[in-house]
């Protein structure tokens, strides 16, 4: 299920901005780390994320047009932080949710998205 866009715009500017506090710190809780097409600027965002067989895995609730999504596969990689350690996201990729063969709470949540930004973790 994809979530409307004016969802995404309330979250950035208000849920973002408090979930970023203690996003990096809870698992399956996270802060992507990217830097803008266009304007160079670094920006965090939170997200959730699971290890899976394929990588690491970020449900694009909003679709792959969300401006986070974009900036990784723009720069091929950037940096992901969560459980309070903080690493390289490198290959960045978007493929179907159908593909992700995790199981549990992992496979439930990557798969109630449409799509699914895959890449690789190193430290």
């Amino acid at each position: 299920m994809q979530v409307p866009r004016r969802v995404a715009t309330v979250n950035k500017h208000v849920t973002n901005r408090i979930q970023g506090l203690w996003a990096w710190l809870v698992p399956p809780w996270a802060v992507v780390h990217h830097t803008g097409r266009t304007s160079g600027r670094a920006y965090r965002t939170p997200v959730v994320g699971f290890s899976t067989p394929q990588g690491f895995a970020i449900p694009l609730l909003y679709g792959p047009q969300t401006q986070w999504a974009k900036n990784l596969l723009a720069a091929g990689g950037g940096e992901v932080q969560q459980g309070g350690r903080r690493r390289a996201l490198i290959g960045p990729r978007v493929v179907p949710a159908s593909e992700i063969t995790a199981t549990g709470v992992a496979g439930r949540y990557t798969r109630a998205a449409p799509s699914v930004l895959i890449g690789t973790l190193r430290p």
